[in-house]
């Protein structure tokens, strides 16, 4: 057994240095591979990847978006748009998908070679139904459907919305614009990465509720107000000035209802009365020219005898009495007061009614109408003087 330790040393020293060397080889190694998965994992989250929203068109649909055929115009006919497609198509979507609820992204994202190897956190799993439920109670909560988008500042309406897994809920084509411009998954709001998105209607829900109550309003208004109007046209109010003015409404309606019930030919009735009114002339006309004929003597002293046993001794107009007349009623009166009365005449009309000769000749003066009317009986006369 050989003790020399030279001899120990010489065996030992060659043996260590292929050691140190493949440790530091596979520290390298191992730095190496972390950076090269840290570039990884810092390269794809810079990517704009995983977006659970875009939607990019296909070669094919953009080139038939843009290009243009020609049509032969005398082919195409003329189509009439009444709504009734478009109301299936709304009654279909209502009963169909449109109205459940799904998660757009289901499938988490596939884990970097970083995440792999415990440098980064892992991805989290995806939520399940009751953590859902948990999110949506407390985005109901915070009264995010309640209020307006945050990136649009519009009421949600009948639009599709998202609900992300941060409780944040956005129209769902205003989050696909922010996730397109932005490059990346981060909720605007909270900036939460790599969230996940649901498909929801409270939104649309809480329009409905809210137009419906709008009608609703509308309709409960105009029954009080047609009730109040009804109440207020049947009962009359306890005040003196309103009441007297509803009376006075009330009596003006059955006038006017009066009116209309009544036949209102105008033309018909005024082609009466000039049927009438020619009529009555060519009564007139006859009448006036018997009275136009000459009076026999014999005629006139019946007339005057008329007139004497009228007993009329004064004239109607003046008032004062008649000579004529009482001369033949009183014979046995004074000389003086025959020659008095001798000085104003009398005339006697045709009618056999007497007057002064003065005060007639004033009256027929003073009308206005060419033809002279007796003022006592109102007809055509002839006079004659006593």
């Amino acid at each position: 057994m050989d003790l020399n330790p030279n001899h120990t040393e010489s065996r030992t020293v060659p043996n260590s240095k292929p050691a140190m060397q493949k440790g530091a080889d596979s520290k390298c190694n191992s730095l190496a591979l972390t950076a090269v998965a840290l570039q990884d994992h810092i390269s794809r989250s810079l990517q704009i990847q995983n977006l659970s929203l875009s939607a990019p068109l296909k070669k094919g649909h953009r080139n038939r978006l843009h290009s243009c055929k020609s049509v032969d115009k005398s082919v195409i006919n003329q189509l009439v748009d009444t709504g009734l497609k478009n109301r299936k198509l709304l009654k279909k979507r209502c009963n169909g998908r449109e109205e459940k609820e799904s998660v757009l992204d289901p499938s988490p994202p596939s884990m970097t070679l970083a995440q792999k190897m415990g440098l980064v956190e892992a991805p989290a799993m995806p939520l399940t139904a009751d953590d859902w439920v948990k999110v949506k109670e407390r985005s109901v909560q915070q009264g995010e459907s309640s209020q307006p988008c945050v990136i649009c500042k519009e009421e949600f309406g009948l639009q599709q919305q998202v609900l992300l897994s941060c409780s944040h809920v956005f129209h769902r084509v205003c989050l696909q614009a922010f996730e397109r411009f932005s490059g990346k998954k981060t909720c605007p709001i909270c900036r939460k990465e790599l969230y996940e998105t649901r498909v929801i209607h409270d939104g649309a829900l809480l329009y409905k509720t809210k137009c419906a109550t709008r009608i609703q309003a509308c309709w409960r208004a105009y029954i009080v107000r047609k009730w109040y109007s009804h109440l207020r046209k049947t009962v009359p109010p306890k005040d003196t000035k309103l009441r007297r003015n509803f009376f006075e409404q009330k009596l003006q309606e059955m006038n006017d209802s009066f009116l209309k019930s009544c036949d209102t030919n105008i033309e018909e009735f005024l082609s009466e009365i000039d049927n009438s009114v020619a009529s009555s002339k060519g009564v007139l006309h006859q009448f006036e020219k018997e009275c136009g004929s000459e009076i026999s003597e014999e005629t006139w002293e019946e007339i005057q005898l008329k007139a004497v046993l009228r007993e009329t001794s004064d004239c109607p107009i003046c008032i004062t009495p008649l000579c004529h007349i009482i001369s033949i009623l009183h014979p046995t009166t004074s000389s003086d007061n025959d020659t008095h009365l001798s000085l104003r005449q009398t005339v006697l009309l045709s009618c056999s009614h007497v007057f002064h000769h003065n005060c007639l000749k004033a009256f027929e003066d003073f009308c206005v109408d060419k033809r002279h009317i007796c003022p006592l009986c109102r007809s055509l006369y002839q006079k004659r003087i006593l």
